[in-house]
């Protein structure tokens, strides 16, 4: 796989709260000079970033419900309508981990229909077509839930269901962190449970070639990561796994 392939295959990611002005408008420069698939912002820096990529190609990528996905459905649903008048083309927004982890996957499929409804209504306005991306924040999930979200997501008419928020905290008994991002496993787990119907968006901690190819032979073909200049910049063929 060609560096440039690999590269569309990227979300250059900037979530970082700390992040200013300034900061955006460089990731949206390495955007386009690395010709990545989007830019994941926090929605307050859309219009900056619609205006830095106009006409370039890169997609506007915000969040919603981000990080906790613990807000009314109809609060995600508003914040997808703005994020899409000020310019985005994705949403990546995070279910309702609570009600999953307590198997009310009904109330998962709903607040994830919500924010697809506001999404194709609004980019029906605008005139593009928006792409909903699903959080699930696996870290937090066994396989059985993290499979039934997928299936949410899918009935619900997402475009793609991703690992994660990086922003998740998960503790051990004694209170030790666990990691919280994109495992083979998991990457694996939610393709093989959306088939070809939806894709699969490995985000959370990919931060090498090794990272990034290890993701996609499970079956991911986005890739979340504020490593995405670092990855182009080190990709190798002759050191990529087979097929790559």
């Amino acid at each position: 796989m060609k560096k440039e392939i690999i590269a569309s295959m990227i979300d250059h990611t900037l979530l970082a709260p700390e992040a200013g002005v300034k900061k955006i408008q460089l990731l949206c420069a390495d955007a386009k000079k690395y010709h990545f698939a989007s830019v994941c912002i926090n929605p307050v820096y859309v219009k900056t970033a619609a205006t830095e990529l106009a006409g370039s190609g890169v997609r506007v990528c915000t969040v919603v419900g981000f990080p906790l996905g613990a807000v009314l459905s109809e609060d995600k649903a508003k914040e997808t309508e703005h994020a899409i008048a000020d310019g985005a083309d994705e949403i990546d927004m995070v279910i309702n981990i609570g009600a999953a982890c307590d198997s009310r996957f009904d109330v998962v499929e709903e607040d994830i229909a919500a924010v697809v409804k506001a999404a194709r209504c609004a980019g029906e306005k605008e005139g593009k077509s928006i792409v909903v991306k699903v959080i699930l924040e696996t870290c937090f999930l066994d396989d059985e839930v993290v499979a039934a979200c997928c299936m949410c997501a899918q009935k619900a008419g997402a475009d793609f269901v991703k690992t994660s928020t990086g922003f998740a905290m998960p503790k051990d008994a004694d209170g030790k962190l666990l990691p919280n991002g994109a495992t083979v496993h998991h990457v694996a787990l939610m393709r093989k449970t959306v088939g070809t119907a939806l894709g699969v968006k490995a985000s959370g901690g990919i931060r090498s070639v090794s990272d990034a190819v290890h993701m996609l032979e499970a079956g991911a073909n986005r890739l979340g990561t504020s490593s995405g200049v670092k990855i182009v910049e080190a990709w190798d063929e002759s050191l990529a796994l087979a097929g790559y």
